[in-house]
Protein backbone atom coordinates (compact mmCIF):
# COMPACT_ATOMS: atom_id res chain seq x y z
CA UNK A 1 0.00 0.00 0.00
CA UNK A 2 2.74 2.90 1.08
CA UNK A 3 4.56 2.57 -2.83
CA UNK A 4 0.89 3.49 -4.03
CA UNK A 5 0.95 6.51 -1.49
CA UNK A 6 4.82 7.02 -2.89
CA UNK A 7 3.11 7.01 -6.70
CA UNK A 8 0.54 9.74 -5.26
CA UNK A 9 3.25 11.66 -3.53
CA UNK A 10 5.08 11.63 -6.87
CA UNK A 11 2.72 12.27 -9.09
CA UNK A 12 0.90 15.27 -6.94
CA UNK A 13 4.51 16.78 -7.37
CA UNK A 14 4.74 16.51 -11.19
CA UNK A 15 1.28 17.77 -11.46
CA UNK A 16 2.16 20.94 -9.24
CA UNK A 17 5.26 21.25 -10.89
CA UNK A 18 3.12 21.39 -14.55
CA UNK A 19 0.90 24.12 -12.92
CA UNK A 20 3.81 26.09 -11.97
CA UNK A 21 4.87 26.30 -15.23
CA UNK A 22 1.02 27.41 -16.53
CA UNK A 23 0.71 29.79 -13.51
CA UNK A 24 4.57 31.84 -14.87
CA UNK A 25 3.37 31.20 -18.72
CA UNK A 26 0.20 32.66 -18.36
CA UNK A 27 -0.07 34.85 -15.32
CA UNK A 28 4.11 36.09 -15.02
CA UNK A 29 4.22 35.80 -19.55
CA UNK A 30 6.87 33.91 -19.46
CA UNK A 31 7.99 32.66 -22.59
CA UNK A 32 7.24 28.61 -23.00
CA UNK A 33 10.54 27.79 -24.06
CA UNK A 34 11.43 29.36 -20.07
CA UNK A 35 8.79 27.20 -18.50
CA UNK A 36 9.74 24.35 -20.54
CA UNK A 37 13.48 24.42 -19.10
CA UNK A 38 12.28 24.92 -15.58
CA UNK A 39 9.61 21.92 -16.11
CA UNK A 40 13.00 20.09 -17.52
CA UNK A 41 15.20 20.61 -15.12
CA UNK A 42 12.56 20.05 -11.78
CA UNK A 43 11.31 17.00 -13.45
CA UNK A 44 14.76 15.56 -13.46
CA UNK A 45 14.82 15.99 -9.86
CA UNK A 46 11.15 14.60 -8.71
CA UNK A 47 12.77 11.87 -10.87
CA UNK A 48 15.94 11.22 -8.76
CA UNK A 49 13.20 10.23 -5.62
CA UNK A 50 12.42 6.89 -8.14
CA UNK A 51 15.00 4.60 -7.17
CA UNK A 52 14.33 5.75 -2.81
CA UNK A 53 10.64 6.01 -3.37
CA UNK A 54 9.75 3.67 -5.91
CA UNK A 55 11.47 -0.33 -5.54
CA UNK A 56 9.60 -2.14 -8.48
CA UNK A 57 10.14 -1.18 -11.94
CA UNK A 58 6.25 -2.07 -12.89
CA UNK A 59 5.48 0.59 -10.64
CA UNK A 60 7.88 3.32 -12.66
CA UNK A 61 6.70 1.52 -15.92
CA UNK A 62 2.95 2.50 -14.74
CA UNK A 63 3.73 5.54 -13.44
CA UNK A 64 5.47 7.05 -16.88
CA UNK A 65 3.01 5.82 -19.21
CA UNK A 66 0.51 7.87 -17.80
CA UNK A 67 2.44 10.87 -17.78
CA UNK A 68 3.71 9.71 -21.45
CA UNK A 69 -0.24 9.64 -22.27
CA UNK A 70 -1.35 12.72 -20.38
CA UNK A 71 2.00 14.63 -22.96
CA UNK A 72 0.88 12.59 -26.12
CA UNK A 73 -2.55 13.99 -25.10
CA UNK A 74 -1.44 17.25 -24.26
CA UNK A 75 0.22 18.04 -27.86
CA UNK A 76 -2.89 16.47 -29.36
CA UNK A 77 -5.63 18.66 -27.66
CA UNK A 78 -3.38 22.01 -27.07
CA UNK A 79 -3.68 22.20 -23.54
CA UNK A 80 -0.27 22.60 -21.39
CA UNK A 81 1.30 25.53 -23.41
CA UNK A 82 3.64 26.32 -20.70
CA UNK A 83 5.22 22.81 -22.55
CA UNK A 84 4.20 23.00 -25.55
CA UNK A 85 3.92 26.40 -27.39
CA UNK A 86 7.47 26.60 -28.76
CA UNK A 87 7.96 27.36 -32.69
CA UNK A 88 9.46 24.43 -33.16
CA UNK A 89 8.64 20.24 -33.74
CA UNK A 90 9.45 18.62 -30.64
CA UNK A 91 9.13 15.28 -29.25
CA UNK A 92 11.08 15.46 -26.16
CA UNK A 93 8.61 16.03 -23.56
CA UNK A 94 6.98 12.75 -25.11
CA UNK A 95 10.36 10.67 -24.59
CA UNK A 96 11.08 12.07 -21.21
CA UNK A 97 9.13 9.20 -19.90
CA UNK A 98 10.37 6.57 -21.43
CA UNK A 99 13.85 7.21 -21.01
CA UNK A 100 13.19 7.79 -17.18
CA UNK A 101 11.47 4.01 -17.13
CA UNK A 102 14.88 2.95 -19.32
CA UNK A 103 17.35 4.38 -16.96
CA UNK A 104 15.74 2.87 -13.91
CA UNK A 105 15.07 -0.65 -15.65
CA UNK A 106 18.92 -0.29 -16.48
CA UNK A 107 19.34 0.69 -12.82
CA UNK A 108 17.36 -2.42 -11.33
CA UNK A 109 18.91 -5.01 -14.01
CA UNK A 110 22.57 -3.85 -13.13
CA UNK A 111 21.91 -3.58 -9.46
CA UNK A 112 23.57 -0.13 -9.33
CA UNK A 113 21.46 3.62 -9.10
CA UNK A 114 24.22 4.71 -11.21
CA UNK A 115 22.91 3.20 -14.12
CA UNK A 116 19.67 5.79 -13.65
CA UNK A 117 21.42 8.93 -11.72
CA UNK A 118 23.87 9.70 -13.91
CA UNK A 119 21.96 9.98 -17.48
CA UNK A 120 18.85 11.50 -15.31
CA UNK A 121 21.46 14.19 -14.07
CA UNK A 122 23.23 14.74 -17.41
CA UNK A 123 19.79 15.27 -18.85
CA UNK A 124 17.96 17.44 -16.02
CA UNK A 125 20.99 19.53 -15.40
CA UNK A 126 23.46 19.79 -18.67
CA UNK A 127 20.92 20.02 -21.08
CA UNK A 128 19.20 23.21 -19.57
CA UNK A 129 22.25 24.76 -18.94
CA UNK A 130 23.62 24.75 -22.54
CA UNK A 131 19.69 25.96 -23.68
CA UNK A 132 20.32 29.20 -21.52
CA UNK A 133 23.96 29.73 -22.48
CA UNK A 134 23.65 29.30 -25.61
CA UNK A 135 21.13 31.74 -26.12
CA UNK A 136 22.72 34.06 -23.79
CA UNK A 137 25.99 34.06 -25.79
CA UNK A 138 25.16 32.74 -29.39
CA UNK A 139 29.01 32.49 -30.35
CA UNK A 140 30.70 29.49 -32.30
CA UNK A 141 27.30 28.99 -34.25
CA UNK A 142 27.20 25.78 -36.10
CA UNK A 143 24.79 23.64 -37.76
CA UNK A 144 24.17 19.65 -37.94
CA UNK A 145 21.49 18.50 -39.93
CA UNK A 146 19.82 21.96 -40.21
CA UNK A 147 19.56 22.35 -36.63
CA UNK A 148 21.83 25.65 -35.39
CA UNK A 149 23.66 24.95 -31.95
CA UNK A 150 26.39 26.87 -30.68
CA UNK A 151 29.85 26.48 -29.28
CA UNK A 152 29.17 28.18 -26.29
CA UNK A 153 26.13 25.62 -26.07
CA UNK A 154 28.20 22.66 -26.39
CA UNK A 155 31.10 24.04 -24.20
CA UNK A 156 28.80 24.40 -21.17
CA UNK A 157 26.82 21.20 -21.79
CA UNK A 158 30.37 19.60 -21.31
CA UNK A 159 30.99 21.73 -18.28
CA UNK A 160 27.49 20.76 -16.60
CA UNK A 161 27.75 16.93 -17.24
CA UNK A 162 31.45 16.60 -16.27
CA UNK A 163 30.92 18.13 -13.48
CA UNK A 164 27.91 16.91 -12.30
CA UNK A 165 28.68 13.22 -13.43
CA UNK A 166 32.22 13.68 -11.29
CA UNK A 167 29.81 14.76 -8.20
CA UNK A 168 27.88 12.32 -8.67
CA UNK A 169 30.66 9.57 -8.70
CA UNK A 170 32.16 11.23 -6.13
CA UNK A 171 29.37 10.55 -3.59
CA UNK A 172 28.68 7.42 -4.20
CA UNK A 173 32.53 6.62 -4.48
CA UNK A 174 31.66 4.88 -7.63
CA UNK A 175 35.59 5.04 -9.43
CA UNK A 176 38.75 5.76 -8.27
CA UNK A 177 39.92 8.90 -8.86
CA UNK A 178 42.91 7.77 -11.62
CA UNK A 179 39.66 6.82 -13.82
CA UNK A 180 38.08 10.58 -13.56
CA UNK A 181 39.08 9.57 -17.72
CA UNK A 182 35.44 7.65 -16.98
CA UNK A 183 33.47 10.67 -16.17
CA UNK A 184 35.42 12.67 -19.10
CA UNK A 185 33.96 10.31 -21.76
CA UNK A 186 30.57 10.37 -20.41
CA UNK A 187 30.82 14.14 -20.84
CA UNK A 188 32.05 14.18 -24.60
CA UNK A 189 30.02 11.87 -25.72
CA UNK A 190 26.66 12.92 -24.19
CA UNK A 191 28.04 16.61 -25.48
CA UNK A 192 28.45 14.78 -29.13
CA UNK A 193 24.94 12.95 -28.67
CA UNK A 194 23.28 16.44 -27.65
CA UNK A 195 24.77 18.39 -30.53
CA UNK A 196 23.96 16.23 -33.49
CA UNK A 197 20.11 15.48 -31.84
CA UNK A 198 17.40 17.63 -32.61
CA UNK A 199 13.78 17.79 -32.48
CA UNK A 200 14.02 16.97 -28.65
CA UNK A 201 15.43 13.64 -29.37
CA UNK A 202 18.54 14.99 -27.22
CA UNK A 203 16.42 13.80 -24.70
CA UNK A 204 16.59 9.96 -25.87
CA UNK A 205 20.50 9.99 -27.00
CA UNK A 206 22.01 11.48 -24.41
CA UNK A 207 21.05 9.21 -21.79
CA UNK A 208 21.22 6.21 -24.11
CA UNK A 209 24.64 7.50 -24.79
CA UNK A 210 25.57 7.41 -21.26
CA UNK A 211 24.01 4.55 -20.55
CA UNK A 212 25.80 2.34 -23.25
CA UNK A 213 29.48 4.01 -21.52
CA UNK A 214 28.40 2.75 -18.79
CA UNK A 215 27.56 -0.67 -19.52
CA UNK A 216 30.75 -0.88 -21.63
CA UNK A 217 33.47 0.83 -19.31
Amino acid sequence: MSVWINVIILAAGFLILFACAELMHHQFKLKAEITRKFVHLFTGFITLLFPIMLQNHWVVLFLCTSFAVLLVLSKKFHFLPSINKINRSSMGSVLYPVVVYGCYFAGDYFESTLYFYSPILILAVADPVAAICGKKWPFGKYAVFGNSKTLVGSGAFFTAAFFTTWMLFWIQAAIPHEKISIVFLLAFFTTLAEGFSHKGFDNLTVPAVALLLLIFS
